[in-house]
């Protein structure tokens, strides 16, 4: 056996192993790093985009929020304006049929027959509907019983209606004034 082999080598008769090259060592730099203040710094400012990123999402949301609270302010109070515009035209029809100097009972009664058509075309227009039970079954939401009558009429029905009642959107405006039958 050389000085070279292995004695595996020598065992199976083989050549020698050619070592390898050694791989070039690769030196580190430990000053291209960027030093703890740097560091710091860089994280300071990443903090402040951050907190001034925060302080104006807050703004915005507050805006937001103040001109939803203007919004609904402004329909409540404008919310009528519809309505009140229709009932313009009625109250200018009124002015006109007392501004005749010489009145008849029929012109009169034709003058307060087309302003009551007005006035119902306004209702129509704005979902307020007129509640007119007679003959229904009695209903606390809709109507309000003023008293019981004896009648031929199936218990808890509306017999007589003594003020129509109204609705907004199916919402009670003023319930319907009734009379309801007594059970027999």
């Amino acid at each position: 056996m050389t000085n070279t082999e292995t004695p595996q080598e020598a065992i199976l008769g083989n050549e020698p192993a050619v070592e390898a090259a050694p791989e070039p060592t690769v030196e580190t730099h430990t000053d291209t790093l960027p030093s703890i203040e740097e560091q710091f710094r860089a994280l300071e400012l990443q903090a402040a985009e951050h907190h001034d990123a925060w302080l104006r999402a807050k703004a915005e949301g507050e805006n937001i929020r103040r001109r939803a609270q203007e919004d609904i302010s402004k329909a409540h109070k404008f919310a009528v304006e519809r309505f009140a515009g229709e009932l313009l035209a009625v109250k200018d029809s009124l002015e006109a049929a007392l501004a005749v100097p010489e009145q008849t009972v029929d012109s009169f009664k034709a003058g307060v027959e087309l302003t009551l058509k007005q006035l119902v075309a306004a209702f129509e227009k704005n979902a307020l509907n007129e509640v007119s039970p007679a003959g229904e079954k009695f209903d606390p939401h809709k109507h309000q019983a003023i008293g019981m009558v004896e009648s031929e009429q199936e218990a808890n029905t509306v017999v007589t209606v003594l003020q129509k009642g109204y609705t907004i959107a199916d919402r009670v405006l003023r319930p319907a004034l009734v009379m309801v039958a007594k059970g027999k």
